[in-house]
């Protein structure tokens, strides 16, 4: 049987971070496979998370983590597919990246333009934009102050709007993530345990219509 496989591209909330471990949420904790079992056999849920990942910045600090860089392969290992998630955007509000909320909607803008003129769709063209997880001010005084840097929390709150304009734009898909997920108490931009079953219930009706 040929399965219909759908990558889902994104950072740490989609390679499951478990804030509390710092490690891997277990295989039938994360999004991604809880959403492989909401679908059903007919589906092939595709993860390709990376942590630190951004949408098109280089990290001065870390590499490999450009999602610009990385979609082409990606997507070409996997194909032919029937739909693409994207989830990214968090990692492009920490300070050293100096990015605008524009910036980082532009940067999913380049991955929309980027997937769609790739040959590796095996008909239609569908892609589910997805608005990341807002940082919450607590962040400021967690483990990861540091990293994030100040301004971080402001740039979260304006993407789920300017990802669902970009979205639209391209006829693609649009799910605010934070309509269904919580934030850990720990670093308070991750999803906590109980989002993951969350956010696959909420995300599966809308692949079962349209992908």
């Amino acid at each position: 049987m040929n399965k219909k496989r759908i990558v889902c591209y994104g950072d740490s909330n989609t390679w499951g971070y478990d804030a509390e471990t710092n490690d891997r949420f277990e295989d039938d904790i994360r999004w991604t496979q809880v959403l492989q079992q909401l679908l059903g056999n007919e589906y092939m849920i595709i993860e390709e998370g990376v942590s630190g990942r951004t949408t098109v910045f280089d990290d001065p600090l870390n590499e490999g983590l450009n999602g610009k860089w990385h979609l082409h392969t990606t997507l070409m290992s996997h194909c032919p597919i029937d739909g693409l998630v994207i989830m990214l955007g968090t990692n492009d509000c920490k300070e050293r990246f100096s990015a605008s909320p524009q910036n980082i909607a532009d940067g999913i803008d380049r991955l929309i333009q980027k997937a769609k003129s790739m040959p590796v769709w095996k008909s239609d063209i569908k892609i589910l934009i997805v608005a990341p997880i807002i940082i919450l001010d607590e962040v400021y005084a967690s483990p990861v102050a540091g990293e994030m840097g100040k301004d971080c929390v402001r740039k979260s709150q304006q993407l789920p709007e300017l990802m669902r304009i970009c979205a639209k734009r391209h006829g693609c898909y649009f799910f605010n993530a934070n309509e269904v997920v919580t934030a850990n108490p720990i670093d308070f931009m991750h999803f906590d345990k109980e989002s993951h079953a969350h956010f696959a219930k909420a995300l599966a009706p809308i692949i079962l219509k349209n992908m």
